[in-house]
């Protein structure tokens, strides 16, 4: 979803070298940005809960020029425990109810497709499913995100990893799976205790590194 243009743009381009550079934030939903139930999903949307502070602190980042993205991978659709038209329910409410409040996302990124285990046509591997790096090189491809100023936001390995392995710089924090899952190892650049420590950091440039 792109930003709003204003009209004249089109017409009256920014100087060379005056634009500042596009800088993201890759948010994990499950985890990170919404409680991770015991499941590990829900179905309907009204059963979600967002982390405490976390839409405060994207709002405030959105207003600071910082493109929003989120990312994960949707394991209960590729495995056939949710299904695609509910996940479909679920991921357009959750980007209104956030537009709605001032947060809007450049994408929503989510790998439906597993390969191994995945389901009927999600059984197959997908660059965009982490800790694969297609998330990030897509939004610098194509919405010009400059990585090495962008962050990624998580509680697992797997979206730490992919944006540690495309040169961003990453937060893990103590929530979710609290970066216990172990399945790539390697150091966050800090680890906070929630999305909104980690959030509050990076907005004041204040973190501590690992």
């Amino acid at each position: 979803m792109p930003h709003a243009r204003h009209p004249l743009d089109s017409i009256r381009p920014a100087l060379p070298g005056t634009t500042p550079p596009r800088r993201a934030l890759f948010i994990d939903r499950w985890g990170t940005l919404l409680e991770l139930p015991e499941k590990g999903y829900e179905a309907r949307f009204e059963e979600a809960r967002f982390s405490p502070g976390a839409l405060d602190l994207l709002f405030r980042a959105h207003q600071a020029d910082w493109s929003l993205y989120l990312v994960g991978n949707e394991d209960a659709v590729a495995l056939g425990k949710l299904a695609d038209s509910t996940w479909a329910r679920f991921e357009r409410d959750l980007i209104d109810h956030m537009a709605a409040l001032g947060v809007p996302l450049e994408r929503n990124y989510a790998c439906l497709d597993h390969p191994e285990n995945g389901r009927g046509e999600h059984l197959r591997d997908s660059v965009f499913r982490l800790p694969n790096t297609g998330i990030m090189y897509h939004a610098k491809q194509h919405d010009g995100v400059r990585l090495d100023k962008s962050w990624v936001i998580g509680d697992s390995s797997l979206e730490l990893a992919a944006g540690w392995r495309s040169g961003c710089l990453t937060a893990g924090v103590r929530t979710g799976q609290a970066c216990a899952d172990g399945t790539v190892a390697f150091d966050p650049t800090f680890i906070a205790e929630d999305i909104q420590e980690a959030l509050e950091s990076i907005l004041r440039g204040s973190f501590i590194q690992s």
